[in-house]
């Protein structure tokens, strides 16, 4: 199984230093930003059957997320599937709120 880039959906009008923030962190392993190996997306559950990668992939991104952009939160990770095989995770985010 092969994963595309995630795509960001939101019906929020989030700052260009929020979506930044965000594709950096969707973009990079786990273990690869010197000072800081927790950022990034962890890759350890690459191989397992498709409903557990999908599902710890998700919590994956909601906690990252959580830690690193307290600006958004994830309301829900989707998958697509395409012809080739390719799977696209559709994080779907909403601003944090106040307070």
């Amino acid at each position: 199984m092969e994963l595309n880039t995630a795509k960001i959906k939101t019906d929020d009008a989030l700052s260009a230093d929020v979506l930044q923030s965000l594709n950096n962190l969707y973009s990079t392993r786990a273990g690869t930003q010197p000072l800081d190996r927790e950022f990034g997306i962890k890759g350890d559950f690459v191989g397992e059957t498709l409903p557990i990668y999908q599902n710890q992939y998700a919590v994956e991104i909601m906690k990252k997320t959580e830690t690193y952009e307290p600006r958004v939160y994830v309301s829900q990770v989707t998958f697509e599937a395409d012809i080739d095989g390719k799977i696209t995770p559709i994080i779907c985010l909403e601003k944090a709120r106040e307070g």
